[in-house]
């Protein structure tokens, strides 16, 4: 039972398994803010070059990320950020696509 009062100081925020993760926290990261960055920008119609493509990035990173993840606690941070990258994405799409007015 020595382990139940020992801290687990070893790692990163998001390992459960006490080794650290550089590669899975750095997409994790990448995904949170493009799935922040695509959400809000979602809300206005004339950002829709940057929802759509900040979506579709933080869709693909989220879905590298959730590949190689180790930990469930990763898994959880990717799951939030590909959804809101996908409603981003989904809803930049909407308002007018990845090329929409360019062309």
């Amino acid at each position: 039972m020595a382990q139940a009062l020992r801290p687990n100081t070893a790692g990163s925020l998001f390992a459960t398994d006490g080794r650290p993760h550089p590669v899975q926290d750095a997409l994790l990261a990448v995904t949170l803010v493009l799935g922040v960055v695509a959400f809000v920008t979602a809300m206005f119609d004339s950002l829709h070059l940057i929802s759509s493509w900040t979506g579709l990035v933080g869709i693909l990173t989220g879905a590298y990320g959730q590949w190689i993840s180790e930990t469930t606690r990763e898994r959880f941070g990717l799951v939030l950020g590909l959804g809101a990258s996908a409603i981003g994405f989904f809803l930049g799409m909407a308002h007018g696509g990845l090329f929409g007015g360019l062309f």
